[in-house]
């Protein structure tokens, strides 16, 4: 039978695998960073409301621009990102996938480069291979702070087209100084320059500030986020960026035509609408990750400080028999990759309390 490797597929493409976290039937499921909380019955009736209105025109492409869209975006990002901006800062697509793809599309592709520090989101590496851009692996200290003089040294040396900054950080949790990506922006400026992407994915989760307001006065830095966490709306696919002007002009030269559907349009209107209540959700997963952290370090095992919705911990000498072990007891983790550590979503006060019990039983198991 024919397979991929009967094809004519690019040589970098070969032997690789596709992005996915195990889809298990088991009673607690931590591992893909979801907001566990459904959305509230009153957003599912106005979701419904505005779904209904936009079916009546399906006949019709949607606004390939997304204006209204864009426009409560700004006003969302103004209210709670601490800097004011507008329409014309802000570029809307399907996940903040398809916002870095885009992005990939238009400041990377063969012949370019890209850096990002890893351990990080490994869609940054996937995306660039995807789009025919060079991927380089920068540093990062044994805690997963990012190694300020070393990742300066090798953005000097590489002078990549784009530089990648996750913050917090997928999968270890810490957010970046705000003097670290200052520094970086300045290092990118002078070796190339550079497009900037600062990943903030998990900032409603954070315990310091967005950096959005670094993009005032720097054409060359983008803010990207997502409505699939703090809004608990994973299934919706909505991602967004903030930047100068002109970077939302140049992600639309290879922007598919009407790719965000009139469908999905009228479902993040809705959310927006229901900020403060979706944002209330934030502070309770908030309370429960700092709670997880606390327990898990009474436990005994290690934990890096987290900025996010969910926690890294270890240390394993075998993490995947680790995983394994907490999955048999009924709580699927994600097992990233990061020889030593795993990573817990924070859930629900039930859910990490089940969560905890595994763990617990595990510490005293490696301890007999």
């Amino acid at each position: 039978m024919t397979g991929i490797d009967d094809l004519p597929v690019r040589d970098e493409l070969r032997g690789k695998s596709p992005y996915g976290a195990p889809q298990l039937d088991v009673p607690v499921r931590l591992n893909t960073n979801e907001n566990p909380y459904p959305l509230p019955e009153p957003l599912v009736e106005r979701i419904a409301e505005r779904v209904r209105e936009a079916a009546r025109n399906l006949n019709r492409y949607p606004d390939r621009d997304a204006v209204e869209l864009r426009t409560e975006l700004a006003k969302y990002l103004t209210r709670t990102g601490g800097h004011r901006v507008g329409v014309e800062n802000v570029w809307a697509a399907n996940g903040s996938n398809e916002v870095i793809q885009q992005l990939l599309q238009t400041f990377g592709g063969p012949g370019r480069t890209a850096i990002g520090f890893e351990p990080s989101y490994s869609m940054h590496t996937l995306i660039a291979r995807g789009t025919g851009t060079a991927w380089i692996s920068g540093p990062r200290n044994e805690d997963f702070t990012i190694d300020l003089a070393a990742a300066t040294r090798a953005i000097t040396e590489s002078r990549p087209d784009v530089v990648f900054i996750t913050t917090p950080n997928n999968p270890t949790g810490n957010a970046v100084p705000r003097e670290t990506v200052l520094a970086l922006y300045e290092a990118a400026q002078a070796a190339k320059p550079s497009m900037v992407v600062v990943d903030e994915a998990y900032v409603e989760f954070s315990h310091g500030d967005s950096l959005l307001p670094l993009i005032e006065g720097r054409p060359n830095l983008v803010v990207s986020r997502t409505m699939s966490k703090a809004f608990g709306a994973a299934g919706l696919r909505l991602g967004y960026l903030a930047a100068h002007p002109a970077v939302v002009d140049a992600v639309q030269l290879v922007r598919l035509p009407y790719h965000l559907s009139a469908v999905a349009q009228a479902t993040a209107l809705a959310a927006l609408e229901h900020t403060d209540t979706l944002l209330g959700y934030v502070e309770q997963l908030k309370a429960e990750r700092d709670r997880l952290v606390a327990e898990l370090r009474a436990i005994g095992y290690d934990v890096t400080e987290s900025d996010a919705n969910f926690v890294q911990f270890g240390r394993f000498a075998d993490s995947h028999e680790a995983w394994q072990k907490i999955l048999d007891q009924g709580v699927l983790v994600r097992d990233n990759g990061v020889p030593g550590w795993l990573r817990v979503s924070a859930g629900t006060p039930a859910e990490n309390d089940a969560f905890l019990d595994a763990v617990r039983e595990l510490k005293k198991e490696q301890s007999a």
